[in-house]
Parts: C-alpha cells; sequence; structure tokens
C-alpha cells in the first residue's frame, strides 16, 4: 500500500520533539545495508496531536518511521491557520528531506512555501498536488476515497437502524472541505442503500475542535430522531460522539478506529493516515518519491475502509463483507457530493 502524509503548522515551540533511533532492532535488517538517513518534519494543523484522530494518526506514521526506518523526525503543533507557512517554512529551512503537512486547509500554505524551497520534498495529505497553486513539482498528494469508508458505515448504519425501527441518522462535519463532504457523501448514499427510507440530516460546526459546538449540534439531531450519529469533525467531532453516548444512541467514530470510546460506538469510517505517513518516508529514504503526482488510498488497497464493529452491529458483518468485496471491485462507486439532508 502507497504512503500517506499528513501535516498540521504551528508553533515551532510548542509540542516540538526531535528524536533519531536505530532500526537494527527491527528482524529484517540483521544483513541489509544501512537504511539512508534522512530528516522528517511533520506539521500538525490546528487539531493538534491529541485529537485522537487525524493528527494524532499522522503522529503514529512518524513514531513508526522513527523506530523502524531509523529517521530523525520532528513534529511541529499548529496553534492557528497562520502558523502553517511558518512551521512548513521552518523544516525547509533547517533542510529536512521531507516535510509533511496534514489536511485539505493546508493546500495553499505547501504550495507557497514548496515554490520557496524548491529542493525539499512535501507532502499533503487529503489534497491534489496537480491542483497546487503554482504547480509545485516537489510535492506529493496523499488522497483517500473517504466516500469508501463512508458508504460502509452508513451501511451498517442502515443496517441497524431498519432493524431498530429508527427513521433518522445523522452526521455532524466540521468545515465543509471536500474530505468532509466525501465521508458524508458516502454514509448518506450507504445508508439509503440499505434502507430507501431512512431520513438523513447534516451539519456543519465550522470548528475542528471546540467539542461543545459539535455536541449542541448531535444533541439537536437526536431530539429530531437521530439514532446514529457520524462524526466527522475531529476532536469536535468528540463530542458528536459524547452526544450519542449520553442519549443512548449509537455513533460512529472518523479517521482512527475510535471504539475505544465505549460501546456506544458502532463502528468507525477509518483511513489509514499512518500507514501513508510512514510509507511515503519510506519512498523518500529509497529514493522513489514522485512529486507532482498523488498516491491514493482506497478500499482495494486496504487504505480506507471501517473499523472494530461494535456489538450492536456485529450481527451484519457478513452483509459488510459482501458490500466490502463490491467497493474494492468496482461494483459500487458511492458519489463524493453532499447535496441536502433528506
Amino acid at each position: 500500500m502507497a504512503g500517506i502524509l499528513i501535516t498540521a503548522a504551528g508553533c515551532g515551540s510548542d509540542d516540538d520533539s526531535s528524536s533519531t533511533s536505530s532500526s537494527s532492532g527491527t528482524a529484517s535488517t540483521a544483513a541489509a545495508p544501512a537504511k539512508k538517513s534522512i530528516k522528517v518534519g511533520l506539521v500538525t494543523d490546528i487539531g493538534g496531536l491529541n485529537d485522537r484522530s487525524f493528527n494524532s494518526l499522522a503522529n503514529q506514521g512518524l513514531e513508526t518511521a522513527k523506530s523502524s526506518l531509523g529517521i530523525e523526525g520532528r513534529v511541529l503543533t499548529s496553534k492557528s491557520n497562520a502558523d502553517y507557512v511558518p512551521n512548513l517554512s521552518t523544516l525547509a529551512q533547517q533542510k529536512y528531506d521531507l516535510v509533511i503537512g496534514v489536511g485539505f486547509l493546508m493546500a495553499d500554505a505547501v504550495g507557497t512555501v514548496a515554490k520557496k524551497f524548491p529542493d525539499t520534498k512535501f507532502a499533503i495529505i487529503d489534497v491534489d498536488a496537480t491542483g497546487l497553486k503554482g504547480k509545485p513539482t516537489n510535492v506529493e498528494g496523499l488522497l483517500f476515497k473517504e466516500q469508501q469508508s463512508g458508504y460502509l458505515a452508513g451501511y451498517l448504519a442502515g443496517l441497524y437502524a431498519k432493524d431498530n425501527n429508527i427513521k433518522t441518522i445523522s452526521s455532524v462535519g466540521g468545515q465543509k472541505i471536500p474530505p468532509v463532504d466525501h465521508y458524508i457523501a458516502g454514509y448518506q448514499a450507504g445508508a439509503k442503500a440499505a434502507d430507501p427510507g431512512i431520513k438523513t440530516l447534516n451539519a456543519y460546526s465550522q470548528d475542528f475542535v471546540d467539542q461543545a459546538k459539535c455536541k449542541e449540534i448531535a444533541l439537536n439531531q437526536i431530539a429530531q430522531g437521530s439514532g446514529v450519529v457520524f462524526q466527522v469533525a475531529g476532536q469536535c467531532g468528540l463530542g458528536a460522539l459524547d452526544a450519542a453516548k449520553e442519549k443512548g444512541k449509537q455513533g460512529i467514530g472518523v479517521d482512527a478506529d475510535q471504539a475505544y470510546l465505549g460501546a456506544h460506538i458502532l463502528t468507525s469510517a477509518i483511513k489509514k493516515v499512518d500507514v501513508a505517513v510512514t510509507d511515503t518516508v519510506k519512498q523518500v529514504q529509497a529514493d522513489k518519491f514522485t512529486g507532482g503526482a498523488n498516491t491514493t488510498f482506497e478500499v482495494s488497497n486496504g487504505g480506507a475502509g471501517i473499523g472494530k464493529i461494535g456489538a450492536a452491529g456485529t450481527k451484519y458483518q457478513s452483509q459488510i463483507d459482501e458490500v466490502t468485496a463490491k467497493l474494492k471491485d468496482g461494483t459500487i462507486t458511492p458519489p463524493d457530493t453532499v447535496t441536502a439532508s433528506k
């Protein structure tokens, strides 16, 4: 599976880490030549490393690269959007071999900094590198088919709702940006495929951090009859899942497998950001990095899917397996554009 990467921008002195670790302890390196020593910088977005989803996964991927590949890694955490350019620039000025930016909101910043540092390799998750301003040739886009993950989660939600006489399910997005809408569009389509009569509610918090905002939206949706709440808002979305728990409803996590939050988690729509980061580091270390192009992660290559299915949904496993197979072979092609609540 190809690599993926994520970055966030932030104040250089906050939550920074820099360390070098040897890969000599791994089983496969005993007789192999020493791996090339490189420096990799990761810039998180304002969600920070404690979002328990997107940025946290990116950091896990960097930590894996440090322990298994013997690279040096540093993380810069963003406090605001204004930190993106300074943080990316700091790593480029310090001669990092690869600088990874986390998320769609960093597109302009990565495009700008990449043009100023043409000898530095950059990667950005959730952004089409070919569409960046100025067309920099030293940036690789790491894309996911979130609509496939969303479809599987929605199909499961639809099956559960139909069996439990639930007429409405919902989603809480952060900002209305393509990766968020891909998830939601797939979720709505999957739910309707499982239960054509289901009603779907959707709203945006315009925030990826403030849990209270997402909780308020979810509580409102539950008051309108939603029996399953899908969060697509990072750290903010944890508030939506808390609302589901509080009201005895099912919740669906995002990006990472959030089953650890409790029995109220029906499943999680996931994307392997950690693997993407690690694999992208491998590309650079092996001199196989390709700038000006994209790597796409989907169900067929293991880059997208759903996490652990909770007790309320385990009886539907065989049906989910069937849908997964159809996503892999292209029989099912979920939409990636959200229209309106129906």
